[in-house]
């Protein structure tokens, strides 16, 4: 095996080796509709993320930066002992009985074990924490979650509520957050409806509904207008075609004929159609066409055309397709820039991300920054919560 490079080695004290040695692939599955027209076979692949989103690398710029890594490793091509891009897996010593017996005695004991709280929340899958907050329950009569609130105050208390719900109740309240809060609907909404999984994306507008009495559509059409609620409404839906391992060039050209042209009133609608029903994969090709045929990159002609929060929205949108990872990235970038750290940006995008690809993102923010995700988080965090950011994130990356 080929010596690696320095600067893809991440140490974690937790597992005592380079993550590097642990990272898997997963082959996307091919699914989506076929269209009638000239096809060529795809060349095949394998995506770094196990977490379905979007991100994906023109094959004009080679590799991208996970399949560089991935390509230095012996287990590239094979399922590994991490078996996730995430920082966060399922606990092999995990003991229900004895996460509970130490929760109850930081919470209980002299003062509160804020050390202890945050060593079990964030060495545990979700699903294990969910089972800790069960057998906590019939063991003590007792609510793990409010008996954590009742202990805990700040940031902190907001990360270890988020730690203890569902994903897709998690995700369902930052939508609802995002949508009443103004001038939010196009980041964080974006964010979450564009990133999920089907699935996932499915279990998030159930929670929201049994949560909050209201289908999220609904919401979406009276909080927002335009074409941010067009575009909104229908990533929500969740219509995306699927990857292919087939090369639809006649559809590309025709996509990119149709952005070209739709730059007068009421072409809106064009723009919503093809960037949020195309896979993945196919608008690559069509970014990179598009470039070809105008001489500038689509966003340039984005910022022309759109205004506002639908320009705003649409851009977040081109990020993700064109590389999940890095959206992500130059969000938690953004949300350390600020005065005051951004909270409740970095909260949720470390959690939802940590058993997915968090080790993606922390590669491209090395990458684009020149400095580690986890020095950034040392140096701009301050407070109780600094301690379960650092957790989350795991390790320092060289």
């Amino acid at each position: 095996m080929r010596q690696q490079p320095r600067e893809f080695l991440g140490w974690d004290p937790l597992c005592g080796e380079g993550w590097g040695a642990l990272l898997a692939t997963q082959e996307l599955v091919p699914t989506w509709a076929q269209h009638q027209a000239v096809t060529t076979p795809a060349h095949p692949h394998t995506s770094g993320a196990a977490s379905g989103a979007m991100s994906v690398t023109s094959e004009k710029m080679g590799l991208s930066l996970t399949q560089e890594i991935l390509s230095y490793l012996g287990l590239a091509n094979k399922t590994a002992a991490w078996g996730t891009l995430g920082t966060l897996r399922t606990f092999l010593s995990f003991s229900v009985d004895k996460d509970v017996q130490r929760l109850l005695r930081a919470i209980t004991g002299q003062g509160v074990d804020r050390t202890a709280i945050v060593d079990v929340l964030t060495n545990r899958s979700r699903e294990q924490r969910q089972l800790i907050a069960q057998a906590f329950r019939e063991r003590t009569q007792q609510d793990l979650l409010k008996s954590l609130q009742a202990a805990l105050s700040g940031h902190l208390e907001g990360i270890v509520v988020a730690l203890l719900q569902p994903a897709a109740r998690l995700d369902a309240r930052e939508l609802r957050t995002a949508l009443k809060d103004s001038g939010a609907a196009e980041d964080v909404g974006v964010e979450i409806l564009a990133t999920r999984t089907p699935p996932q994306l499915q279990e998030c507008l159930a929670a929201y509904k049994h949560d909050f009495q209201v289908e999220a559509e609904e919401d979406i059409k009276s909080e927002t207008s335009g074409t941010l609620q067009d575009l909104l409404l229908a990533l929500a839906k969740g219509g995306r075609e699927s990857y292919s391992e087939i090369i639809d060039y006649n559809l590309a050209e025709q996509d990119v004929q149709a952005l070209k042209q739709a730059e007068g009133p009421s072409t809106e609608g064009i723009w919503v159609l093809i960037l949020t029903q195309r896979n993945p994969e196919h608008l690559v090709r069509v970014f990179d066409q598009y470039q070809r045929r105008t001489g500038h990159e689509l966003e340039h002609t984005v910022r022309n055309r759109f205004h506002g929060d639908a320009q705003r929205a649409l851009l977040s949108l081109a990020s993700v397709i064109r590389n999940t990872a890095l959206y992500f990235a130059h969000k938690l970038h953004q949300a350390l820039q600020e005065t005051e750290p951004n909270y409740q940006a970095l909260m949720r995008i470390l959690i939802s991300r940590s058993e997915t690809d968090l080790l993606s993102i922390r590669a491209e923010f090395r990458r684009k920054f020149g400095k580690s995700l986890y020095s950034s988080l040392q140096d701009a965090v301050k407070g109780d919560c600094r301690l379960a950011l650092l957790a989350l994130c795991r390790a320092e990356d060289l």
